[in-house]
């Protein structure tokens, strides 16, 4: 069986911060490389806001030259309101990927709880343990939103038919 070699970027989208996580899955094994946010002020336009998001996203492409990225499934819960913006920041990622050529790939909430702990059940502080230890790291990786990316990336690397899940490429 062939084994995929390739650098993955998670990203968990928000107009106040969105969560990157980068790491390598190379002959069957996860290796973490680095992690982040990035943040924008709500004193500032929202147009503004999302066009530093655009700007951050290049940067971080340009710095680890991700082979494929992945983001979670936007659901609308109660506050529709404070969807809409994080769709904008999810359009602007898409769009970044796009321009690079850079396969995105959606994963629902569940499935990401699912390919991290095993059960799609997991709470946030769950994910985040199971984060911690499968990457090997001494510390949960914080902010939030960067673990977030993080256990998108590793559910990336673990699913043999994330293929089948492919909703754009660029």
């Amino acid at each position: 069986m062939k084994r995929r070699n390739e650098r993955i970027i998670g990203l968990d989208p928000g107009l106040a911060s969105t969560g990157w996580g980068v790491l390598d899955f190379l002959d069957g094994k996860i290796l973490y490389i680095d992690h982040g946010t990035i943040k924008t002020s709500a004193d500032t336009p929202r147009s503004m806001r999302l066009c530093l998001i655009m700007r951050s996203v290049r940067q971080i492409i340009e710095k680890f030259k991700p082979a494929q990225a992945v983001i979670e499934i936007l659901f609308f819960g109660k506050n529709v309101t404070s969807a809409i913006p994080v769709a904008e920041a999810r359009g602007v990622i898409s769009a970044v990927l796009a321009e690079n050529g850079i396969p995105l790939y959606e994963l629902t909430p569940n499935a990401i709880k699912k390919g991290v702990t095993g059960h799609a059940g997991a709470d946030k502080k769950q994910v985040q343990e199971m984060v911690r230890l499968l990457l090997n790291l001494e510390t949960i990786p914080k902010p939030d939103h960067a673990a977030d990316a993080l256990a998108a990336a590793i559910c990336a690397a673990n699913s043999s038919a994330l293929t089948e899940t492919k909703i754009r490429r660029g």
